[in-house]
């Protein structure tokens, strides 16, 4: 399977989503809409989750970039975006404000939330 899921370390993070330390308002990076699976290794619907976002990254590929960030490698990361469970999905636009939702979602809640929060049809 080509174009899976990318880890993303906090440093990846701050050279291809957005600077944090540089302070100010938001402002993404990216030239393609992005979604983040904040995980765990140890977590059970995380590891459901993961083909999942696979099969996502496929489908959109060229459309949406998807990444993973191990929540307990990168915590600084998670403590940015206050992740308090595993998995959280951060929803990125090209433009307007990033989205967070909990759970391991269903993949036609991912169809949705592509459409209308990262506004990209397949």
């Amino acid at each position: 399977m080509a174009n899976m899921t990318q880890t993303l370390t906090t440093d990846g993070f701050k050279q291809k989503i957005f600077d944090y330390t540089k302070g100010g308002e938001w402002s993404f990076k990216g030239d393609r809409p992005v979604i983040i699976d904040f995980y765990a290794t140890w977590c059970g619907p995380c590891k459901r989750l993961a083909p999942v976002l696979d099969e996502l990254a496929q489908e959109y590929d060229g459309k949406v970039d998807i990444f993973k960030v191990d929540t307990d490698q990168e915590q600084e990361l998670a403590g940015l975006f206050e992740i308090r469970s595993v998995p959280s999905i951060l929803f990125i636009p090209k433009n307007g404000a990033p989205q967070m939702a909990a759970g391991a979602l269903p993949k036609d809640v991912f169809y949705s939330a592509i459409k209308d929060v990262l506004g990209c049809e397949k």
